[in-house]
């Protein structure tokens, strides 16, 4: 699986991510070729290179022509929506979009359908974001993982006037995700970068394990004193998906005590949370204040779903405050094997570390379904599954 690993030690903007896919050895004519499909005119779109602290680097410039920008959600997903881009191009720039619109409404306190774009409703944010998902499909990039971010200080001057920095809808695009500075009084990470990384990368921390096959640069616009103004951008292949290695991550947990609800919603608030894509739903006996027994539930998500299960909180239990946490995890390879069994075919999931079998367990789901329709105890049909597993890898005769 082809892996890109984004080192923001100098922060991140969309002309940086689109210049390291560029110097990464994505043609910059390839992009523009899929670009001139969006229903805008009046840019041209340019790559050359510059040099930042001796380190030479792909700088990407948009140019255009375009005196009114304030565009709506709606509209950019339209525009989108008309080009002829590969499904995952547009799938991935309109989640980008999506992300920006929800961080925007929660900063000014809109509905998102009231959202409009300034600085990324223009052309040239537009071009970066559509770019960026281009340039990933071109190099055939499935995942992304990324450092943490270097968000820089001082201040930065707006639309909306002089704000601290990172600015306000920054902030709210970097929660769950592990950021710092190192006291470069400059605005390191953009709206648009944070929107690209927050959005389309699924771990943050070091560099995972993989093959490096190309290292791309690419320059921000400013050039700064203390050092280089660059996003440096790691493209190969992923160690663990090639020699079955346990893969690390950062989840998101959230938590909320409940001491006042009906236990009833318990079991349908977690069904509801597992479909809109919580990792795990657990509670857990607590005593709380005043001496009354209560439940501690606990959600488990990537960060790209904690707005979303965090507002299903608040929305289905009566809770007023959740707690949340960052939290990194180490996850064994799985995959599912049929096996077949005298009541029917039966799903195993298996977890390999280093191609080596450790745990192999038959799928709940599929169990259920046999026991209904063959009228047998759950059990049994564990028992056959995991017996015919073992048969089947030569453990028994």
């Amino acid at each position: 699986m082809k892996i890109a690993y984004f080192d923001c030690f100098s922060g991140i903007s969309g002309d940086m991510v689109l210049g390291a896919l560029v110097d990464a050895g994505c043609e910059v004519a390839q992009i523009e070729s899929h670009l001139r499909q969006l229903p805008l005119s009046g840019w041209k779109i340019a790559a050359g290179k510059v040099e930042r602290h001796g380190l030479r680097a792909t700088q990407v410039t948009v140019e255009f022509r375009e005196s009114h920008h304030h565009r709506s959600l709606s509209h950019i997903l339209e525009l989108l929506k008309q080009a002829a881009l590969p499904p995952r191009v547009v799938e991935r720039a309109s989640a980008v979009f999506r992300r920006l619109a929800e961080a925007e409404a929660r900063v000014h306190g809109l509905p998102i359908e009231s959202v409009h774009f300034h600085e990324v409703g223009a052309v040239d944010a537009i071009i970066d974001i559509a770019g960026t998902s281009t340039g990933l499909e071109l190099l055939g990039v499935e995942e992304i993982a990324c450092s943490a971010l270097n968000v820089g200080c001082g201040r930065v001057k707006t639309q909306h006037g002089i704000l601290p920095v990172p600015a306000p809808a920054t902030a709210d695009l970097l929660r769950g995700v592990p950021t710092y500075s190192n006291g470069i009084e400059h605005e390191l990470v953009t709206p648009t970068g944070a929107a690209i990384v927050t959005t389309l990368a699924t771990r943050f921390g070091a560099q995972p394990a993989m093959t490096v096959g190309v290292i791309g640069h690419g320059a921000g616009s400013a050039d700064l004193v203390e050092q280089p103004n660059v996003l440096r951008v790691f493209v190969g292949e992923a160690a663990e998906q090639r020699i079955g290695e346990s893969k690390n991550e950062f989840v998101v947990v959230l938590e909320t005590n409940l001491d006042d609800m009906n236990p009833q919603i318990y079991g349908y608030f977690a069904g509801c949370a597992l479909a809109a894509g919580a990792l795990d739903v657990f509670s857990t006996p607590v005593q709380m204040k005043k001496n009354r027994p209560g439940q501690q539930v606990t959600v488990i998500c990537e960060p790209a779903s904690e707005e979303r299960l965090t507002d299903l909180i608040f929305r289905e239990t009566t809770t007023l405050g959740v707690r949340r946490t960052m939290a990194a995890r180490r996850t064994l390879k799985r995959e599912l094997i049929t096996v077949e069994t005298p009541l029917g075919p039966i799903r195993m999931k298996v977890a390999r570390l280093n191609g080596r079998i450790l745990n192999a367990a038959p799928e709940y789901e599929d169990c259920q379904r046999v026991a209904r329709e063959r009228g047998v105890p759950l059990k049994q049909v564990l028992a056959e599954a995991s017996f015919e597993f073992r048969k089947q890898l030569g453990a028994t005769t």
